[in-house]
């Protein structure tokens, strides 16, 4: 019974002329990758920098940065929203693990679109999103090296 309901269902799909979306086949296998990555999700107590931004669609992305030499040696994120911003947030990460402040100012969201291969273009803000976070996590420790009295109050 479950197989005829199918397969009237493909078949009124087809007579529509409608795309079938599937979810596995119609992006690429690095944003597939990044979508589903977990091990960057995590909270640091005391980062060196923290940057937390909200969209529109209600998504939030959170960055935790640790700096040595002054590169960016560990960030990790938490995110709460979809499959889209899981996988920006993800390519933040991949895109500026080892840069230093100067370099990953540079990266934008256009590259974090051109990382996936596959963000749909109704997503784009999810890339927005996770630049924004990142963003305001560089300005913090921007602003904590010049006052890093300033850091015990943002513990977190």
């Amino acid at each position: 019974m479950k197989d005829r309901k199918r397969d009237n269902d493909q078949q009124k799909q087809a007579e529509n002329d409608d795309p079938v979306y599937n979810f596995w086949q119609d992006h690429s296998e690095k944003f597939l990758k990044m979508a589903l990555r977990v091990d960057y999700r995590e909270r640091i107590a005391y980062p060196d920098a923290h940057g937390k931004r909200t969209g529109d669609c209600g998504d939030t992305v959170e960055f935790f940065l640790m700096f040595e030499h002054n590169r960016i040696k560990t960030i990790t994120f938490d995110v709460h929203g979809c499959i889209n911003t899981n996988a920006c947030a993800n390519a933040v990460v991949e895109l500026t693990r080892g840069k230093s402040l100067d370099e990953a100012w540079k990266m934008k969201p256009e590259d974090i679109a051109f990382f996936l291969e596959s963000l749909p273009p109704d997503h784009r803000h999810c890339a927005e999103l996770a630049a924004g976070a990142f963003y305001l996590a560089l300005a913090n420790y921007r602003e904590l090296k010049k006052n890093p009295w300033k850091k015990m109050y943002f513990a977190r």
